[in-house]
Formats: C-alpha cells, sequence, structure tokens
C-alpha cells in the first residue's frame, strides 16, 4: 500500500520537476522565449537586407565597365562581320572573273561547236531547252515522315526529311535517263559537284540549299520524264512518297534556263596532246 500511496502521490519523476522549475527560473530571470524568437528573426532580417544593399551597390557600380565591355564586343563582331561580308563579295566577283575566263577559253580552244559542247557538258556556260522540273521536299510533318519505319541512322534522323543521300540518287537517275544538263535550286551540277549533309542542310559544292528543292534537268522533255520515272532511281524517289510522305512532283518544261557554274577546276586531269609529223 505503502508503494501505491508513494505513486500517486508523486506521478511525475524528481527529474521532470527539477527540469520544469530550472526552465521557470530562466523565464523569469530573463525575455520570454517569444520575445527572443521575434528578437532572432529580425536580426536576420537586417543581415539579409544587408546582404542585399551591399550586392545592389557593387552591381550598380559594375554596371558601367560591364555595358562598356558589351558595347566593344558588339562593335567588334559588327566590323568582324562587315570584313567577312567584304571578303564573300570579293571571292563571288573573283568566282565570276574566273568562271567567265574559263568559258572565254572553251570559246576558243575547242573550235566552234566542239568547243560550245564542251563547255556545255562541262557546266561552264549557261544552257536553255526542253527539259524536267522536278521538285523534291520535305514530308508535312518531318517528326512523323509518314507510316513507314525509320529509314536506318546514317543521314538525317527524321525520316520524313529529304536526306543528301536521296538528292544524290535523283541527280543520278536523272543524268542516266539522258539529261544534259542539272541544277538543283539554281546552281549548276557539273562532273567536279558533290552533294553532302551538314546537320539538317544539304549541301551542293558547299553551298547549303534549303527545301523544297527544284530539280531542273534540259533534255528530251516527255522521253527524259519517262525513263527518269520507270528507272530503278525513279521508282526509289516514288517509295519515298508512298512510305514516308515526302513531297514528289515532275512536269515536262518547254525551255528551261540553267546558269552557268560558278567555276571549274581541275586538279589532276591533263589535255592529251598529239604529237606533231615532220
Amino acid at each position: 500500500m505503502s508503494l501505491i500511496t508513494n505513486v500517486m502521490d508523486h506521478s511525475l519523476d524528481d527529474g521532470y520537476a527539477e527540469a520544469a522549475a530550472r526552465k521557470k527560473a530562466a523565464d523569469a530571470g530573463g525575455l520570454p522565449r517569444t520575445l527572443r524568437a521575434r528578437l532572432g528573426l529580425a536580426l536576420g532580417l537586417v543581415l539579409a537586407a544587408l546582404v542585399v544593399t551591399v550586392g545592389a551597390a557593387q552591381a550598380r557600380v559594375a554596371a558601367p565597365v560591364v555595358a562598356k565591355e558589351r558595347g566593344e564586343l558588339i562593335d567588334r563582331i559588327d566590323q568582324e562581320t562587315e570584313a567577312a561580308d567584304d571578303l564573300e563579295d570579293d571571292v563571288d566577283k573573283l568566282r565570276e572573273e574566273v568562271g567567265a575566263r574559263q568559258r572565254e577559253a572553251l570559246r576558243h580552244s575547242g573550235g566552234g561547236d566542239r568547243g560550245e559542247l564542251v563547255g556545255i557538258l562541262s557546266g561552264a556556260v549557261a544552257v536553255h531547252g526542253p527539259g524536267v522540273r522536278l521538285s523534291v521536299n520535305d514530308a508535312k510533318d518531318v517528326s512523323a515522315g509518314g507510316d513507314g519505319e525509320p529509314r536506318g541512322t546514317s543521314g538525317f534522323a527524321d525520316t520524313g526529311r529529304v536526306r543528301d543521300r536521296d538528292m544524290q540518287r535523283v541527280v543520278n537517275g536523272l543524268w542516266a535517263s539522258g539529261a544534259e544538263a542539272v541544277s538543283i535550286n539554281g546552281q549548276r551540277l557539273t562532273a567536279l559537284s558533290a552533294i553532302r549533309a551538314a546537320g539538317d542542310a544539304i549541301l551542293v559544292d558547299n553551298r547549303p540549299l534549303v527545301p523544297p528543292y527544284t530539280v531542273l534537268a534540259v533534255g528530251d522533255g516527255q522521253g527524259l520524264s519517262r525513263r527518269f520515272q520507270d528507272s530503278a532511281d525513279g521508282l526509289y524517289l516514288h517509295a519515298l512518297q508512298e512510305n514516308y510522305g515526302i513531297r514528289t512532283g515532275i512536269s515536262v518544261e518547254d525551255d528551261l534556263r540553267l546558269p552557268a557554274a560558278p567555276s571549274v577546276t581541275v586538279r589532276i586531269a591533263q589535255p592529251k596532246t598529239e604529237k606533231g609529223t615532220s
């Protein structure tokens, strides 16, 4: 009975009682807890405001320097861009001059009709005549590109995008079908022309082209169109249209005009000279 009575009379442990007594004494001898919490919060806000003020002052001091450096950088970019444009104009003028001299040399060295034929076949002179106009364009939704399977990993990733190898097959198919002169988006192709890819762009002789791609081919219009569409390359183009949504169209034209190639540079081949007879 004495143990039960002791528990009932002393329900709290002596340690709890002692801690409560110390807490009460501390509250009576110092600041209330709520006031101390508010003071701590106020001090924190003051420190934060001080940091923000110092940062703003430093940014204000550095702003003129940053603006000056930015302006100098912009001026330098503008100057270099202008210089690059001037150099590109000079290159175009020199290329046109070289092309003109090459065409003039062909006229005098080939001997009449033979010289003109050499100029046409080499792409050194502008030509016109009947032929076909072939348009090739990406699918409307290049991310989907139709209902077929992806066309491998080489070239472009999108199945509905025209690739460099597609244009290679189109051009080779036109040559094989009897085309006498070919251009893509106004750029004349020669025996030295290269069709390559660079990222999402197709390059013809290192010049980027953008879709839609318009291919002009001078030749026997009706016969050229029929032979190309019946060839393996024409059927390949038709399969791209059916399976991947690539848009194509071909029409026969009465008079197509193709420009001369910018320049024809031969580095390896040499003309064969005939030995004279005494």
